[in-house]
């Protein structure tokens, strides 16, 4: 409310309003992951992570060919810091990796890198679950199938673990193909994530 008061916002509080604003929660915490970012000090040097004014690379992790820094470790911190911070029951509702996808000669898509990226990140997910005793609600890996990408405009930065043929330039009859991934992820959930 101070916050709203200082931007100018007149909030007008009736009888009875604090009250039920102590009272509200929620069921719990969704949010999106897919990387981690480092910052410079003021003044410092290094170059920006397009869209993240202020954040470098961080030289410890490997990046996309967007420049997200891939950070399952970062995934399972922010896990534990959300979980201890409100103490509500988490879902990951966003969480994958943007890719150049290659369609071999036989029609086949080995995205062995999604397959990396995710699998590094569940099993931070079930470090945290299983060490950390954070209450895990939910995984949801974007995306199911290939789409326009909402950072870049393109669909050249793949995510789906069903491939779209559509291009950049707009070719393509929209044919669809499941991936390697497709399969994968698949038994990940067949088997409730014993099967990695």
């Amino acid at each position: 409310m101070n916050e709203w008061e200082r931007r100018g916002f007149n909030i007008r509080m009736e009888d009875g309003d604090a009250q039920i604003l102590r009272e509200g929660t929620c069921a719990y915490l969704g949010f999106s992951y897919y990387m981690t970012n480092a910052v410079k000090a003021e003044g410092g040097t290094g170059d920006a992570i397009s869209g993240f004014e202020g954040s470098v690379p961080n030289p410890h992790v490997k990046a996309s060919d967007w420049g997200w820094q891939i950070d399952p470790v970062g995934l399972r911190y922010s896990l534990c810091e959300l979980y201890e911070r409100y103490q509500k029951p988490l879902f990951i509702v966003e969480n994958g990796f943007g890719a150049y996808d290659k369609v071999e000669a036989d029609g086949s898509i080995n995205d062995d890198y999604r397959i990396n990226y995710l699998r590094a990140h569940i099993e931070e997910m079930i470090k945290a679950v299983t060490y950390d005793g954070v209450d895990l609600l939910g995984y949801t890996p974007w995306g199911c199938i290939d789409c326009v990408s909402f950072t870049t405009g393109q669909y050249s930065k793949r995510y789906g673990f069903i491939y779209v043929n559509k291009h950049d330039d707009g070719t393509g009859d929209m044919s669809r193909s499941r991936k390697k991934s497709f399969n994968w992820y698949k038994e990940v959930i067949a088997s409730n994530g014993e099967n990695l």
